[in-house]
């Protein structure tokens, strides 16, 4: 028998699973009562790899890695030992990575620029997105793309399946809206295939790449651009309402994921034309008549579907209490559900797969094992590991969490992950509240979460609180978070505390937020509103000034039901977002705070970290600061992964300490 071997000469961690018969079943026993402290420097280790992907002819692996302060993308031959890595271009982040063919890798990086001289209305810096492209033949790296290209130079439409070409969308500068070009893979040469339409900001290719639709944003209605083939000239269909207009005219649905059967006139689309919420449906667009439903889950949205590269539809992707997905296709159904039997108690998800099928990488997780990668396939009857996020991780010494639903003081339902420390009687237990990022149509889940796990074994409760405004639950759920940041949304954090302190589990005296990106903000905003409830609060890469924050990126907090940003975020025309700034309500700080940011980061830019900074020296608050100077918006170093909660810890340990924290002093426990 033979596994997977991968390059010992990179230390990459390497394990193998035979199966016998079909599949083994792998057991977790039950929790250890009383678990020991675990270090930081576990939470913090790596595997040695991040998403993985096989390519269309099932030889090679690309993945991501880490090491002496860069990422690297490395190339894998499956068979035999052959492998090499490129680095990222400078100071840049990875979004994501894809085939582009069996013999080249397309990716994503994203970076923070300056403008040179004034613009008015914007700031002094904005992220720009690029495309790259890696030759797994001749081992070279170059830029792909328009020759002038606006900030977001990565909305890829349409990829040819042997990587011959790709379809692009792209704006020329700041102030133009998006043209499409046709770039040549082989030559990298670039043509313009559609030039800017005034206010059409989105463009849909069918699924031969040939440019079908435009979609137009105005402040109250969506207009839609349609042609049949490319040789004809678009016109306006349809006039799609985004919301109710002021004379309480009834709303029409809103679509969302349009994709076309190339040679044809019919499609599929997310709408939620029968409800509240997201389902699938056939749609006519020369008709524009919206066919029959397809596939829907009663309370939640579906987030995205694929087709394969005929048309027919492959999955559609949901989540409900955890993320979901729905194949079509018989042969991948019964590959899914095998999987799942074998991986009880895990999420079990086919990331990639070999154009024949033979095939697959699965990754598998759960909110008490960060997760492993292994290599499927179906004829032989076998699953090989290869590798894992974190494998120095025993998911038994990890809490379990629970999904659960608490009332706002409005009658809101407030969907809420909830993790307890292990071994702990609770009762009267000290409270991280911890709200996810994004704000608008993100969502927490229940896959495992490093920062979770650690304060749960540092001996907190962990509330991950689903607020108004989050992602999956329906347009009413999102829409009551319309002009409530700092406001309602705020609310329902404080609720989720009574809630807990009601039931008896948690101490009202002792209770802090922790939060990331807009969590971060929200982490700020909620010490300095309510000094009265919250002891301390930390945040990393948060938003803390968020007019500035707008003039950055003002797509930051759109989402599918909403177009005009300005209407999300403010509500009221006469709203300032000043008034809920932590920046500009600094004076107002009763708490301390530890606030840390990568220099790097562009998508909440560090200098809404310094410009904080500054207004909490002015008033001497009682703060903490941290920048991690060779990171962006999350951790790629795992020493400054280790930094972060040490950091964390001590600043919990000084202001808000729980008891095993306190009779653990400084005898933390090793796990080997």
């Amino acid at each position: 028998m033979s596994c997977l071997r991968l390059n010992k000469a990179k230390n990459f961690a390497f394990n193998c699973l035979f199966v016998l018969g079909l599949f083994i079943l792998l057991p977790h026993p039950a929790f250890a009562q009383g678990a020991p402290l675990v270090s930081t420097d576990l939470f913090a280790a790596e595997g040695a790899m991040g998403n993985p992907r096989i390519s269309p002819d099932g030889k090679r692996l690309v993945f991501s890695q880490f090491s002496d302060g860069k990422t690297y993308l490395t190339v894998k031959e499956l068979e035999g030992d052959s492998a090499f890595s490129k680095a990222l271009p400078e100071d840049s982040e990875l979004n994501w990575l894809r085939w582009a063919g069996s013999d080249k890798v397309l990716l994503s990086v994203s970076s923070l620029k300056q403008y040179r001289g004034q613009r008015s209305g914007l700031g002094d810096e904005f992220q720009q997105t690029e495309l790259y492209l890696l030759n797994a033949a001749t081992k070279s790296v170059r830029y792909i793309g328009p020759e002038r290209v606006g900030p977001d130079g990565d909305n890829v439409l349409h990829l040819d399946d042997d990587g011959k070409f790709l379809v692009l969308s792209a704006r020329e500068s700041i102030y133009k809206y998006p043209s499409v070009f046709r770039i040549d893979l082989e030559t990298g040469e670039s043509e313009k295939l559609i030039d800017e339409h005034k206010r059409v900001w989105r463009w849909v290719t069918d699924t031969e790449g040939v440019v079908r639709m435009g979609y137009s944003f105005r402040r109250s209605n969506t207009l839609v651009f349609y042609r049949s083939s490319e040789d004809e000239d678009f016109k306006r269909i349809e006039k799609i309402k985004d919301k109710d207009v002021v004379d309480d005219e009834k709303a029409e649905p809103l679509f969302d994921g349009f994709i076309i059967v190339a040679g044809s006139d019919d499609g599929y689309v997310l709408t939620n034309a029968e409800n509240d919420h997201f389902a699938l449906h056939h749609f006519n667009l020369r008709d524009r008549e919206i066919g029959e439903e397809v596939f829907s889950v009663p309370g939640h949205d579906l987030s995205r579907f694929r087709v394969d590269d005929e048309g027919a539809l492959s999955a559609a992707i949901y989540t409900d209490s955890r993320d979901r997905i729905k194949w079509f296709d018989p042969a991948m159904e019964k590959h899914q559900a095998a999987l799942e039997r074998a991986m009880k108690g895990q999420e079990v998800w086919i990331t990639s797969h070999s154009d024949d099928y033979s095939k697959m990488v699965v990754f598998t997780t759960s909110a008490q094992d960060p997760g492993s990668y292994y290599l499927f396939e179906p004829k032989a009857r076998r699953l090989d590991r290869f590798g894992g996020v974190n494998d120095r991780i025993d998911p038994n010494l990890m809490a379990a969490s629970t999904y659960e639903t608490y009332t706002a003081r409005d009658g809101t339902k407030i969907p809420a992950y909830l993790t307890l420390p292990v071994g702990v009687d609770p009762v009267n237990l000290p409270l991280i509240i911890m709200p996810h990022g994004g704000p608008y149509g993100v969502r927490d889940r229940s896959g495992y979460n490093s920062r979770v796990q650690f304060l749960a074994n540092r001996g907190y409760v962990v509330l991950q609180p689903n607020y108004r405004g989050s992602g999956g639950y329906g347009k009413d759920f999102v829409l009551l978070g319309e002009g409530q940041i700092g406001r309602t949304m705020q609310d329902d954090l404080d609720d989720g505390m009574d809630w807990l302190v009601s039931r008896g589990i948690v101490d009202p005296a002792r209770v802090c937020l922790v939060g990331g990106s807009y969590g971060g903000y929200a982490a700020l905003w909620g010490v300095t509103r309510n000094p009265e409830r919250y002891r301390c609060a930390a945040s990393f890469a948060g938003v803390t000034d968020y007019n500035r924050q707008l003039r950055f990126n003002s797509s930051y907090l759109k989402h599918r039901y909403a177009n005009d940003w300005r209407e999300t975020v403010r509500g009221d025309d006469d709203f300032n977002m000043d008034d809920v700034s932590p920046k500009t309500m600094a004076h107002q700080l009763q708490r301390p705070v530890l606030l840390a940011h990568g220099k790097l980061d562009s998508r909440v830019p560090y200098s809404q970290f310094t410009v904080y900074k500054d207004s909490l020296e002015d008033v001497d608050a009682d703060a903490v600061f941290v920048t991690y100077e060779e990171e962006g918006h999350g951790f790629t170093d795992k020493e400054n992964r280790k930094d972060w909660l040490d950091q964390l810890e001590a600043f919990l340990k000084k202001h808000n300490p729980s008891d095993r924290m306190l009779a653990a002093r400084d005898a933390l426990s090793t796990q080997e």
